[in-house]
């Protein structure tokens, strides 16, 4: 490892590229500390500390703090993640856009430049809700249409800043710009994250040897959910495709086989983000318009709240999490749908003169591949359902209360494997061997 590592620093390419990449990192984290003109940022600490459920919680560790503090990038990349969900989600009601999407690199492009004004029309209604909503209720030290106005256009600034540096380290950096950005945000919170875990339950322990055991025990439990991650991301099905030989000219080519390879977890972390935003948007309307009454509605939002679910003292509400784990299957197998598509498969392999061997081509290997994409899917969702449903039990049992769950663990091991191949292929290309080779 050791050696790899020199390896990339060797290349003057990837070191130019690395070192980029670090100060864009370091220009985000300064942003994220800056405050926002005009706000009272004690007054929002002290709101947030007495809302209620997981939904802000989890926001604030996607944002890597900043929401909390309030700063110049509270919003960060969550604006540009939900249009890239909902552009993704329009190529199947929009044929223009599924055109776009198949045009290659001009097509790119385009859908490209769609989604940079949707971030921006979305941060200009997020932020522009933040500012009136919240500065009602205080946030906004005098609350007065010029303050508003500039709440709103440093929010928005921010969050289109922060866009632009995702592009920049996915030009000149090591790529996967706003993947990078979103597990540095989420990377900064875990340190202070796991050391409070440490405090709660080896800080209560009484002898030396019961603090050393439950060390141990949470450190196995973290590394044990990593490798499940791992192993859920790069698992895959390989189904066998063989090519007819053909005479072009005078030479007999073709006959060379190769592989369809289908990730076990196809729809990645895309699931757990839908299910839970689903289950929390309620939520968070509710805390946001100032809802804290009791009745009905206050008995449903314990329902859809995952901080009351597994609470052995409060039993009922775990019933949310059932239909949270229906919801999480359900997106699995709707995502997949939408970026999967064994029509397309087949018909590729018949043009090129492909099939899978055993079986015909046409209808029977779309069948085929829908079959076996009904089994992967389903290994896919009982995986996702395990590493996105034990940090609820390890909250609700013992109160082990962190931010990061299942869905920042999936993205920031998706994103460092994605990471660590790129920068591997790059040293493959010099005759270097990489990380994962040694």
């Amino acid at each position: 490892m050791l050696e790899s590592v020199k390896n990339v620093f060797k290349v003057k390419e990837i070191r130019t590229k690395l070192l980029f990449t670090f100060l864009m990192l370091i220009v985000i984290r300064f942003g994220c500390q800056l405050p926002v003109p005009g706000v009272d940022r004690n007054y929002f600490a002290e709101w947030f500390k007495a809302q209620t459920g997981d939904a802000f919680s989890f926001f604030d560790a996607f944002t890597g703090g900043s929401f909390l503090n309030m700063s110049l990038l509270a919003l960060n990349i969550t604006p540009y993640i939900t249009s890239s969900i909902i552009i993704q989600l329009l190529t199947i009601a929009i044929p223009k856009l599924e055109e776009l999407q198949r045009e290659g690199e001009e097509g790119r492009k385009i859908m490209t430049t769609i989604t940079r004004y949707v971030t921006v029309a979305l941060a200009l209604l997020e932020s522009a809700a933040m500012a009136i909503g919240f500065g009602r209720q205080g946030l906004l030290e005098e609350y007065n249409a010029m303050n508003v106005i500039l709440v709103i256009a440093t929010l928005t600034a921010g969050s289109a800043f922060l866009m632009w540096i995702g592009e920049q380290i996915t030009v000149h950096g090591i790529g996967n710009g706003i993947s990078i950005v979103l597990i540095i945000n989420i990377i900064s919170r875990m340190p202070q994250e796991i050391t409070a875990l440490f405090r709660q339950f080896v800080g209560q322990a009484e002898s030396v040897a019961m603090k050393a055991v439950i060390a141990l025990l949470i450190v196995a439990i973290l590394v044990g959910m990593v490798v499940l991650v791992i192993l859920l991301n790069d698992a895959e099905r390989r189904i066998p495709v063989q090519y007819a030989q053909k005479i072009q000219g005078r030479r007999l080519v073709g006959g060379a086989n190769s592989v369809i390879p289908m990730k076990v977890n196809t729809a990645g972390v895309m699931p757990i983000i839908f299910a839970s935003s689903l289950m929390e948007f309620p939520v968070i309307i509710s805390r946001l318009a100032g809802y804290s009454g009791t009745g009905v509605w206050n008995e449903i939002l314990l329902y859809l709240s995952s901080s009351s679910w597994c609470n052995p003292a409060q039993i009922k509400y775990t019933l949310g999490l059932l239909v949270y784990i229906a919801l999480l299957i359900f997106f699995a197998y709707f995502y997949t749908s939408i970026t999967f598509n064994p029509i397309e498969i087949a018909d590729n392999l018949k043009k090129r003169g492909g099939f899978i061997p055993g079986i015909r081509p046409g209808r029977p290997t779309i069948e085929y591949l829908n079959r076996i994409l009904k089994y992967i899917i389903f290994i896919g969702a009982v995986g996702l359902t395990i590493v996105g449903v034990l940090p609820f039990i390890f909250r609700g049992v013992f109160n082990a209360s962190v931010s990061f769950g299942g869905t920042s663990l999936i993205i920031v091991v998706s994103v460092v494997v994605e990471t660590i191949k790129q920068v591997e292929s790059m040293m493959m290309v010099r005759n270097y061997k990489g990380f994962l080779n040694s």
